[in-house]
């Protein structure tokens, strides 16, 4: 009787752990055809900024402005795998009829701000509302103009714009001194295949240890 318990019970718990990594490789696909859809997206013809644009139905969205940068930038602290710690440069790009947000790119942490760059011409770049705040964010130090997050709502107060942010990746306006960094869908969390890999390795374990313990029973036996 204990070795069909224990067999019965081993089954049950490989069936579990192989269709929860079953699961997994079928998310994996999911997950796989959202960023290449996503991808598809951010390398798209860029569009004239619309009159009304929203995070659920823009965000990605490539697009062209005209006009020209004004006011003050903001610094937001970042760390880049080959440039260091630096910082994204965000200034007000004035369309004329409009204000908005635009992410000029990266200067390393040692350099000074570059100034503005000069006269009117064109951005192009991705619109995206980044979602970098968490219990482990730090206040701004608006006294120092060193942010740690970009919040669109809380830079678009700040430099009295739209809250609206394209991040630039290219465009006819000359930026010296600023690498662009350009959307990406490197962010986007894909763990699908390494939670796969868990549950298979554990459905194996737990099979191991089943047939251990039917071993045993029958030895005791």
């Amino acid at each position: 009787m204990r070795f069909w318990g224990i067999l019965i019970f081993g089954l049950i718990g490989v069936g579990i752990l192989v269709s929860l990594g079953v699961w997994q490789v079928q998310r994996l696909a999911w997950k796989q055809d959202v960023l290449a859809d996503i991808e598809a997206q951010i390398g798209g013809q860029p569009q004239p900024l619309a009159t009304v644009v929203s995070e659920q139905a823009d965000e990605f969205r490539p697009v062209q402005v005209a006009g020209q940068f004004s006011g003050q930038t903001i610094r937001v602290l970042v760390s880049q795998k080959i440039y260091g710690a630096g910082y994204r440069l965000i200034s007000a790009f004035d369309m004329g009829d409009r204000r908005i947000l635009v992410d000029r790119g990266f200067v390393s942490v040692n350099d000074p701000v570059p100034d503005l760059p000069a006269g009117q011409g064109t951005i192009i770049g991705n619109l995206h509302w980044p979602n970098e705040v968490d219990s482990f964010t730090p206040d701004n130090d608006l006294a120092a103009n060193i942010w740690f997050a970009r919040t669109v709502p809380a830079l678009a107060a700040h430099l009295d714009t739209e809250p609206v942010l394209i991040i630039r990746r290219g465009g006819s306006l000359a930026d010296p001194g600023v690498t662009p960094l350009p959307v990406t869908t490197d962010a986007i969390p894909n763990d699908h295949l390494n939670y796969a890999i868990t549950w298979f390795s554990l459905a194996l374990i737990w099979l191991g240890m089943t047939g251990y313990f039917l071993y045993r029973t029958r030895q005791t036996a």
